[in-house]
């Protein structure tokens, strides 16, 4: 039975993905995450009793640690989830992105390097390391054009800086020193467990409780909208075939402007709790001030993963959409353990 090891396997990526692996049954999961803010063992409480799922608290900076992981374990493949991941996080407080995004990366790629070259050859040629990462090193896009993996990088903010330091790290590892490693770079996910700050689950948990919804700016800047499932999917799918040393684009094929998003999710839960007080929900929304650095648009070319590897998204925006406010109507404990602070032991403060 292969073994995995999946940094910041508690956080809504990760955690998806770890359900997605423990649906294939030859496979067993080592799960190292710091457990913070983000981190949500609730997320993974199916998997308590699951002898093939083991849980490690823990840093990817953690020399020690994640030394010790890898000799204990001795893992096929590395995914790499950790990562400091909201923008606005970034520019009130950027040094812990750059202490996770870069500094633990690069201990991350030094650990799995030190394991990796006393492999013997046929483990060491199958062995992988694949990294995550985002749309956003790549800057903002004009009216026209998509990202590309030859795209050059141009980050605007704490976040994808960080994110971008990293992922040249991860290149220069594979032509330095020839390690097996994958990258793989997506437009914005949205599904089943995502914290909710971020601008899905944060807006249905506002509009079921009849709070503004606020819009930055004037809500025209676009996204490319990405299924979490079928970003599970793509990671696998990559991880499995991928070839060593290249990057891969993920994304949805779902541009809309955050105006149409929230326009959408209002109309669907409209529809979804007809007994709402609130409807309809779009009377909530509320322009306000754009944030710093905001770029305007991001688009993702997946081409790539396509044409080598056979992956399309499953989902269109409208079918991901409903599944995702099902899941959130389902799973209203899930929700409010986060929002009170329960999941990590302690009430969240205001603001």
């Amino acid at each position: 039975m292969k073994t995995i090891i999946v940094t910041g396997g508690a956080g809504f990526i990760g955690g998806n993905f770890i359900h997605h692996l423990m649906a294939k049954q030859a496979l067993q999961v080592v799960n190292l995450d710091a457990l913070t803010y983000a981190g949500n063992l609730d997320t993974l409480k199916s998997l308590r009793e699951n002898p093939r799922h083991q849980f490690v608290q823990g840093q990817i900076q953690d020399k020690a640690l994640v030394t010790q992981l890898f000799e204990q374990f001795s893992p096929a493949a590395v995914v790499n989830f950790a990562a400091e991941s909201h923008v606005d996080r970034s520019i009130d407080g950027p040094a812990e992105f750059i202490d996770t995004n870069i500094g633990g990366t690069f201990n991350l790629l030094e650990c799995a390097r030190a394991y990796w070259s006393k492999l013997a050859t046929d483990e060491a040629a199958d062995f992988r390391f694949l990294h995550v990462s985002t749309d956003e090193v790549y800057g903002s896009l004009g009216a026209e054009g998509l990202f590309t993996e030859t795209t050059p990088y141009a980050p605007n903010s704490p976040y994808s800086a960080s994110k971008a330091a990293s992922d040249h790290l991860v290149r220069a590892w594979h032509h330095t020193y020839g390690m097996p490693v994958l990258t793989t770079n997506c437009s914005n996910n949205y599904g089943p467990y995502q914290f909710p700050e971020k601008l899905i689950p944060l807006f249905i948990q506002k509009a079921l409780t009849g709070e503004a919804l606020p819009i930055y700016g004037d809500g025209s800047n676009v996204r490319d909208w990405l299924y979490v499932e079928d970003h599970c999917s793509a990671i696998w799918r990559v991880l499995d075939a991928g070839r060593p040393g290249e990057v891969y684009n993920v994304g949805g094929n779902n541009e809309m402007t955050n105006l149409e998003v929230i326009e959408t999710l209002c109309e669907l839960l409209d529809e979804l709790v007809p007994d709402s007080p609130y409807r309809p929900h779009n009377q909530l929304k509320e322009f306000v001030k754009d944030r710093p650095g905001h770029d305007q648009r991001y688009a993702i070319d997946a081409s790539k993963l396509e044409r080598e590897l056979g992956w399309t998204p499953q989902e269109t925006f409208e079918t991901g959409l409903r599944k995702t406010v099902s899941w959130y109507l389902d799973n209203t404990a899930w929700c409010q353990r986060v929002l009170d602070g329960s999941y990590r032991g302690e009430r969240l403060g205001q603001g």
